[in-house]
């Protein structure tokens, strides 16, 4: 049986739909029902859903042999895994951002206030930046409101939040989409189907 480790929400739906395009479906998980896991045993695989932040956790301890996760994680808490291949959906970017008109003094330390902490960290070591990091677990918007930061590092969809609370973009770190992941253990026992669900997925990211 081949796990797979699916994110949970509406990612996590559109990733499913096209491991069903690419042949590779379990028609329980489409039943209205609170279950977390699904088998097709014809198929010889199991879906399951976690949180979205779990999957390369599921995967690199072997939990799930494949999964799904958003190349933020994949930055942020660099699982040993290997990153198999770009899905091009649940696209956004990472980015800094700040109140209208901020301007750097880069005489003075700057207070970043973000969750995702090592790719921060990463990025302003790279500008040879002073910084002080501010971990926050989520309304990283209000930091820089409430003079607790002077910028905030974050996922940017459409950045309507940041422009609806003052804020706006003002460099891109990073772009983020979801990555088909695999334990490497695992690959190097059932490369086959996992070569396979590969192949079946990349003709969904080209078509």
């Amino acid at each position: 049986m081949l796990d797979i480790a699916l994110p949970k929400g509406r990612l996590g739906e559109k990733v499913y739909a096209m491991f069903e395009a690419a042949g590779f479906e379990c028609p329980s998980i489409r039943e209205e029902n609170r279950k977390l896991i699904f088998e097709n045993p014809e198929l010889g695989i199991r879906f399951f859903w976690v949180k979205p932040s779990d999957v390369a956790i599921y995967v690199e301890r072997g939990a799930a042999d494949i999964g799904v996760a958003g190349k933020d994680i994949l930055l942020e808490y660099e699982p040993d895994v290997f990153e198999m291949l770009d899905l091009n959906i649940g696209k956004c970017r990472m980015a800094v951002a700040a109140k209208k008109g901020f301007k750097d003094n880069t005489d003075t330390t700057l207070r970043v206030a973000t969750k995702f902490s090592n790719i921060a960290e990463r990025f302003y070591r790279e500008k040879c930046r002073d910084i002080d990091i501010i971990h926050l677990n989520g309304s990283i918007e209000i930091a820089p409101i409430l003079n607790l930061s002077d910028v905030i590092v974050d996922i940017v969809e459409t950045g309507k939040t940041l422009y609806e609370n003052n804020l706006e973009p003002i460099e891109t770190i990073v772009p983020i989409s979801a990555r088909l992941i695999a334990n490497k253990a695992s690959y190097q026992f059932k490369w086959e189907i996992i070569d396979k669900i590969k192949e079946g997925l990349s003709k969904q990211v080209r078509d």
